[in-house]
Protein backbone atom coordinates (compact mmCIF):
# COMPACT_ATOMS: atom_id res chain seq x y z
CA UNK A 1 0.00 0.00 0.00
CA UNK A 2 1.22 3.59 -0.65
CA UNK A 3 1.26 5.91 1.93
CA UNK A 4 -0.12 9.10 0.59
CA UNK A 5 -0.04 12.48 2.29
CA UNK A 6 -3.91 12.23 1.91
CA UNK A 7 -3.83 8.77 3.80
CA UNK A 8 -1.70 10.58 6.83
CA UNK A 9 -3.62 13.67 7.58
CA UNK A 10 -7.21 11.68 7.18
CA UNK A 11 -6.68 10.72 10.84
CA UNK A 12 -6.00 14.46 12.07
CA UNK A 13 -9.14 15.46 10.60
CA UNK A 14 -11.07 12.56 12.16
CA UNK A 15 -9.31 13.90 15.55
CA UNK A 16 -10.06 17.46 15.51
CA UNK A 17 -13.66 16.65 14.33
CA UNK A 18 -13.61 14.48 16.95
CA UNK A 19 -12.36 16.85 19.22
CA UNK A 20 -15.53 19.58 17.99
CA UNK A 21 -18.26 17.18 19.08
CA UNK A 22 -17.08 16.06 22.12
CA UNK A 23 -16.47 19.73 22.93
CA UNK A 24 -18.87 21.77 20.89
CA UNK A 25 -18.42 23.23 18.07
CA UNK A 26 -18.04 27.05 17.65
CA UNK A 27 -20.74 29.22 16.06
CA UNK A 28 -18.75 29.96 13.19
CA UNK A 29 -17.28 26.54 12.78
CA UNK A 30 -17.45 25.22 8.78
CA UNK A 31 -19.00 21.78 8.22
CA UNK A 32 -16.93 21.28 5.04
CA UNK A 33 -13.79 20.98 7.17
CA UNK A 34 -12.04 23.93 6.72
CA UNK A 35 -10.20 25.62 9.06
CA UNK A 36 -12.33 27.96 11.35
CA UNK A 37 -10.62 31.67 11.29
CA UNK A 38 -11.62 33.97 13.76
CA UNK A 39 -11.24 37.50 12.74
CA UNK A 40 -8.78 40.02 14.41
CA UNK A 41 -11.64 41.88 16.76
CA UNK A 42 -12.83 37.99 17.55
CA UNK A 43 -9.30 36.80 18.61
CA UNK A 44 -8.71 40.33 20.77
CA UNK A 45 -12.03 39.83 22.55
CA UNK A 46 -11.10 36.29 23.44
CA UNK A 47 -7.59 36.57 24.44
CA UNK A 48 -8.66 39.74 26.65
CA UNK A 49 -11.45 37.61 28.18
CA UNK A 50 -8.73 35.04 28.41
CA UNK A 51 -6.50 37.06 30.25
CA UNK A 52 -8.96 38.67 32.62
CA UNK A 53 -9.82 35.31 33.93
CA UNK A 54 -6.18 33.87 33.94
CA UNK A 55 -5.43 37.11 35.69
CA UNK A 56 -8.30 36.81 38.57
CA UNK A 57 -7.16 32.70 39.53
CA UNK A 58 -3.34 33.03 38.98
CA UNK A 59 -2.61 36.61 40.18
CA UNK A 60 1.42 35.15 39.90
CA UNK A 61 0.68 35.49 36.29
CA UNK A 62 0.10 39.21 36.31
CA UNK A 63 3.21 39.38 37.64
CA UNK A 64 5.04 37.12 34.78
CA UNK A 65 3.46 39.50 32.39
CA UNK A 66 5.51 42.27 33.92
CA UNK A 67 8.63 40.53 33.63
CA UNK A 68 8.03 39.81 30.09
CA UNK A 69 9.07 41.67 26.52
CA UNK A 70 5.77 39.69 25.06
CA UNK A 71 3.17 37.58 25.68
CA UNK A 72 1.31 35.44 22.78
CA UNK A 73 -2.17 34.01 24.07
CA UNK A 74 -3.87 30.94 22.60
CA UNK A 75 -7.77 31.12 24.20
CA UNK A 76 -8.94 28.31 23.27
CA UNK A 77 -6.63 25.25 21.65
CA UNK A 78 -8.82 21.85 20.29
CA UNK A 79 -6.88 18.56 21.14
CA UNK A 80 -8.47 15.11 19.95
CA UNK A 81 -7.22 11.76 18.95
CA UNK A 82 -7.78 8.09 18.78
CA UNK A 83 -3.87 6.69 18.23
CA UNK A 84 -3.65 9.75 16.09
CA UNK A 85 -4.57 12.80 17.40
CA UNK A 86 -4.06 17.12 16.28
CA UNK A 87 -4.61 20.13 18.10
CA UNK A 88 -5.36 23.44 16.83
CA UNK A 89 -6.53 26.88 18.03
CA UNK A 90 -5.56 30.73 16.90
CA UNK A 91 -4.18 33.64 18.94
CA UNK A 92 -2.59 37.01 19.13
CA UNK A 93 0.89 38.67 20.88
CA UNK A 94 0.63 41.28 22.87
CA UNK A 95 3.27 44.36 23.47
CA UNK A 96 2.59 47.12 26.25
CA UNK A 97 -1.40 46.18 26.10
CA UNK A 98 -2.02 46.17 22.53
CA UNK A 99 -1.89 43.46 19.81
CA UNK A 100 0.91 43.31 17.33
CA UNK A 101 0.52 40.37 15.27
CA UNK A 102 -2.25 37.17 15.08
CA UNK A 103 -0.72 33.48 15.24
CA UNK A 104 -2.18 29.96 14.49
CA UNK A 105 -0.93 26.73 16.35
CA UNK A 106 -1.19 23.00 14.47
CA UNK A 107 0.54 19.66 15.54
CA UNK A 108 -0.16 16.07 15.08
CA UNK A 109 0.74 13.57 17.44
CA UNK A 110 0.76 9.50 17.73
CA UNK A 111 0.50 6.69 20.30
CA UNK A 112 -1.94 6.02 23.11
CA UNK A 113 -4.01 8.82 23.19
CA UNK A 114 -7.83 8.78 23.17
CA UNK A 115 -10.08 11.71 23.79
CA UNK A 116 -11.01 15.56 23.20
CA UNK A 117 -10.37 18.35 24.98
CA UNK A 118 -10.29 22.46 25.03
CA UNK A 119 -7.75 24.53 26.92
CA UNK A 120 -5.90 27.55 26.50
CA UNK A 121 -2.30 28.48 27.17
CA UNK A 122 -0.17 32.17 27.62
CA UNK A 123 3.53 31.96 26.16
CA UNK A 124 5.33 34.85 28.05
CA UNK A 125 8.69 35.32 26.23
CA UNK A 126 10.74 36.51 28.84
CA UNK A 127 13.59 38.22 26.72
CA UNK A 128 14.13 40.06 23.16
CA UNK A 129 16.10 37.27 21.77
CA UNK A 130 13.42 34.62 22.33
CA UNK A 131 10.40 37.48 20.79
CA UNK A 132 13.13 38.16 18.10
CA UNK A 133 13.42 34.72 17.15
CA UNK A 134 9.42 33.69 16.62
CA UNK A 135 9.37 37.00 14.52
CA UNK A 136 12.13 35.92 11.98
CA UNK A 137 11.12 32.24 11.75
CA UNK A 138 8.44 31.55 8.98
CA UNK A 139 6.88 29.20 11.73
CA UNK A 140 8.49 28.12 15.00
CA UNK A 141 7.99 24.35 16.30
CA UNK A 142 7.78 24.38 19.59
CA UNK A 143 10.70 22.30 21.08
CA UNK A 144 13.32 24.38 18.78
CA UNK A 145 14.99 27.33 19.65
CA UNK A 146 14.07 29.15 22.59
CA UNK A 147 13.99 26.90 25.90
CA UNK A 148 10.24 26.65 27.40
CA UNK A 149 10.37 27.60 31.06
CA UNK A 150 8.73 24.54 33.71
CA UNK A 151 9.26 21.61 30.84
CA UNK A 152 6.68 20.33 28.52
CA UNK A 153 3.67 20.95 30.71
CA UNK A 154 4.78 24.95 32.05
CA UNK A 155 5.25 26.91 34.29
CA UNK A 156 3.26 27.00 37.60
CA UNK A 157 2.77 29.34 40.35
CA UNK A 158 4.52 27.17 42.62
CA UNK A 159 7.46 28.19 40.71
CA UNK A 160 7.56 31.66 41.60
CA UNK A 161 8.74 34.39 39.15
CA UNK A 162 11.72 35.60 40.52
CA UNK A 163 14.58 33.35 39.24
CA UNK A 164 12.66 32.14 36.31
CA UNK A 165 15.57 30.50 33.99
CA UNK A 166 14.42 30.36 29.84
CA UNK A 167 13.39 32.32 27.23
CA UNK A 168 9.86 31.06 27.15
CA UNK A 169 7.40 30.55 30.43
CA UNK A 170 4.08 28.74 29.31
CA UNK A 171 1.04 28.91 31.28
CA UNK A 172 -2.19 26.51 30.47
CA UNK A 173 -5.36 27.74 32.05
CA UNK A 174 -9.28 26.58 31.34
CA UNK A 175 -8.69 22.83 30.39
CA UNK A 176 -11.79 20.77 29.90
CA UNK A 177 -12.68 17.54 28.01
CA UNK A 178 -11.93 13.58 28.26
CA UNK A 179 -7.86 13.86 27.21
CA UNK A 180 -5.48 13.79 29.97
CA UNK A 181 -2.65 16.49 29.97
CA UNK A 182 -2.58 19.84 27.42
CA UNK A 183 0.92 19.87 26.31
CA UNK A 184 2.58 21.57 23.12
CA UNK A 185 6.02 20.21 22.26
CA UNK A 186 5.66 19.19 18.54
CA UNK A 187 3.19 21.77 17.80
CA UNK A 188 4.13 24.64 15.01
CA UNK A 189 3.33 28.64 15.53
CA UNK A 190 2.70 30.80 12.71
CA UNK A 191 2.60 34.51 12.10
CA UNK A 192 -0.70 34.68 10.26
CA UNK A 193 -2.81 38.12 8.46
CA UNK A 194 -5.79 38.81 9.31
Amino acid sequence: MVFTRRLFLAPIFAALTLALIAVGAPANAQSDGKTVVKSGAELDALVDSALEGLYASEPAAKELEGKSVAVLVFPEVLKGGVIVGGQYGEGAMRQGGKTTGYYSMAGASYGLQFGAQVFGYAMYFLNEKSLQFLQDSSGWEVGSGPTLVGGEEGWSAKMGTSDLEGDVAVVFFNQSGLMAGAGIQGTKITKVER
